[in-house]
């Protein structure tokens, strides 16, 4: 059986965006199902748009994720001189040719042949055929190479998402693939590279469809063998408009700055054209022991921030509470929290947890235990009572002896209630008021726990 092959190949032209970071799950995954190799390829031709910084936001992002490649990262510019011996070959065998078409020249054929109803493409003039005496060179012209497609019959292939995807020879035109200053396009570069890292297996979104009849054939005419192709559908917006910035996030690393857990994107990703049964929730470890190509859906799939939200929060109810505390430190230092003195971070995460969807609300729960109290007067008037002050103080007081358990403190809120007939709602909202600042917080006897016999007597007896 041929050992799989698999490759993720990103154009260093942005960050590592949402769809990008499907595919090369995708790839991983295959890899790892099959006891195969993952190839990381960054194709940087694209000498305009291709950065150091897009390079680097691609390699944190797989980082990130721990999507760990097992070759690489290859670079195309560092391939220049295998990808010039290729072609040489080519303009050997007559495979390809030299074409001295100025790029005027070859819009105006495809004017005229707009205006004629007609598929715009290269006409051929410089095509070598027998018997066909080809135009003067002109002078001080430097020529493209073009591949010379076949004229006749057709390019077929056995999409492993799409199924069977037939294109007639007769569609396409001469790619051209070096350009006068002989550096080599896309198309031909990653054929050259497929065929060289011995790619098994080309997982990749469907935009690419249009190239793979092109890179098939240039394959064949250098007798490469051909890899087994699966188009992945698009991402969209929950509103079925191509994923964009509109729709928030879509850089890979803006979720982790969001408070996003690595395994619940991963989680997350994975169900987006792909699935097992029913199963929602994964690790990554089940994922590549089940997944195949069989099924991977033909349609497009919808990004939805709720659902990622709700397997965020899977991950943070079972992460443990020391690394939720060093992912939620950070923003709670962002937000001012005062650490002195306040209740141990990893023990107050654990009783927030549960209602979190992502580290950031996490941490902005948790500050409750980490600022000063200040609340709004009215509040404070509405909830103070003069019927509540008496047993309030009471209870300050009993807090200078009990026993500082939940229990204890419980049984004391029990006995200073019935002391002054008052329901638990009464004195339990003036007391998080002036623990706090809010009346939403977890239960107060809790709440009364963490914080510690010395603030709460300082907070609870300064309004006697």
């Amino acid at each position: 059986m041929t050992t799989v092959r698999t490759r993720f190949a990103p154009s260093p032209t942005g960050y590592l965006h949402v769809g990008g970071a499907r595919t090369a799950l995708f790839a991983w995954a295959y890899a790892r199902r099959f006891g195969g190799t993952f190839i990381l390829r960054i194709e940087d031709t694209d000498l305009e748009r291709s950065t150091p910084e897009a390079v680097q936001a691609i390699l944190d992002g797989m980082k990130w994720l721990g999507l760990d490649h097992d070759e690489g990262p290859f670079y195309q510019m560092q391939r220049m001189d295998r990808y010039r011996e290729v072609i040489a070959q080519m303009l050997e065998q007559g495979t390809a040719y030299h074409c001295y078409a100025s790029p005027e020249e070859v819009e105006a054929m495809r004017e005229r042949q707009r205006a004629a109803g007609d598929k715009p493409r290269y006409d051929g003039t410089w095509r070598p055929e027998p018997g066909k005496t080809l135009p003067a060179i002109p002078a001080d012209r430097k020529p493209v190479v073009r591949f010379k497609n076949p004229l006749d019959g057709e390019v077929s292939w056995d999409d492993a998402v799409k199924g069977t995807i037939t294109i007639a020879n007769r569609e396409m035109d001469d790619l051209v693939i070096a350009r006068p200053d002989g550096t080599p396009t896309y198309n031909f570069c990653v054929v050259v590279d497929d065929w060289d890292m011995k790619i098994t297996h080309v997982i990749r979104g469907d935009d690419h469809v249009n190239n793979t009849p092109r890179q098939i054939n240039i394959l064949k005419a250098l007798g490469g063998t051909l890899p087994i192709y699966g188009h992945l559908p698009m991402i969209l917006g929950s509103d079925g408009e191509k994923l964009s910035k509109r729709h928030g996030a879509v850089s890979v690393m803006d979720y982790p700055a969001q408070g996003y857990l690595p395994e619940a994107m991963l989680n997350y990703l994975a169900r987006l054209g792909w699935s097992h049964g029913d199963e929602e929730i994964f690790t990554m470890a089940q994922f590549c022991a089940w997944f195949d190509l069989d099924h991977l859906t033909k349609s497009p799939a919808q990004f939805n921030h709720e659902k990622l939200g709700w397997v965020n929060n899977h991950y943070i109810k079972q992460t443990d509470n020391a690394r939720l505390a060093e992912l939620a430190l950070p923003v709670l230092l962002r937000e001012g929290a005062q650490l002195e003195g306040a209740p141990a971070l990893d023990t107050v995460l654990a009783l927030m947890k549960d209602r979190a969807n992502t580290i950031n609300e996490l941490a902005d729960a948790a500050m409750l235990f980490y600022r000063q109290p200040n609340p709004e007067p009215a509040l404070l008037t509405q909830h103070l009572t003069d019927a509540v002050r008496p047993a309030l103080q009471q209870f300050a007081e009993g807090c200078k002896t009990v026993a500082w358990s939940k229990e204890a403190l419980a049984a004391l809120l029990k006995e200073t209630l019935a002391a002054h007939q008052l329901k638990m709602p009464q004195l339990a909202m003036p007391m998080r008021l002036l623990l706090t600042g809010q009346l939403q917080t977890p239960s107060v006897d809790v709440v009364l726990t963490l914080f510690g016999r010395d603030t709460v007597l300082q907070r609870l007896t300064k309004v006697f």
